[in-house]
Formats: structure tokens, sequence, C-alpha cells
């Protein structure tokens, strides 16, 4: 078992995303996790994420713990998601996040490994 505390999570950079922090709490490096990672995202009011495209292999769910986010998929639907909801993204869905709202945002966030 490996217990994890806030004091110990560093702010990393989350390639394409924008007014937000990104922390891994479980991962290989952090924990030795084997089939996924798992991580916190703050958005700040205007923040989010750009399209990221339908060629990327990894299973995502994030789980909206203060605030909400939205999130388009490749239609240009939106889904709104807020404090204690969640969505799933399959392997090679395309998806963009946008904090629309004038408030932070805390995501958990969840991706399995490639295999």
């Amino acid at each position: 078992m490996t217990k994890r505390t806030i004091e110990e999570l560093k702010a990393y950079e989350a390639p394409g995303h924008f007014g937000m922090t990104a922390m891994r709490i479980h991962g290989k490096e952090e924990t030795g996790a084997a089939k996924f990672w798992a991580g916190v995202s703050t958005f700040l009011p205007g923040g989010g994420a750009e399209w990221a495209y339908e060629d990327n292999p990894l299973e995502k769910f994030y789980y909206v713990l203060e605030g909400e986010i939205t999130i388009n998929d490749k239609s240009g639907k939106e889904y709104v998601i807020g404090k204690d909801e969640s969505i799933t993204i399959l392997p090679y869905e395309g998806r963009g996040l946008a904090n629309k709202s004038n408030l932070p945002a805390r995501m958990l966030v969840v991706v399995n490994y490639p295999e």
C-alpha cells in the first residue's frame, strides 16, 4: 500500500491544457501502479484543454470535485459536468474541455496506461 498526501503532490505541465494546474496522485512513478494513473486537475475560469483527436487509445474517467467543466465531443455536443458527476471518454473518442463558469473547477482524472 502507498499513502499519498496533498503535500507530496507536484504540479506538472499537461500538454494542450491552459489555465489549469495538474497534479499526479497515483501512477508508475508515484506508487508503482501498472494499470492506470490518477490526478487532480484544477481549471481556472476560462481554462481548459485543446481538442484531443480521436487517435488516442486511452480510456479516461473524469469526476468533478468542485465547480463544473464543459466537455465537447467530436460532433460538437457539450456535456456540462458538475460537482459529484462524472464522464467516461472511451478510447479513440476525442474531447475538448472548458471551464465556462466564473469559479475554479477541480476534477479527478483517471487514465489507463497503454498496453
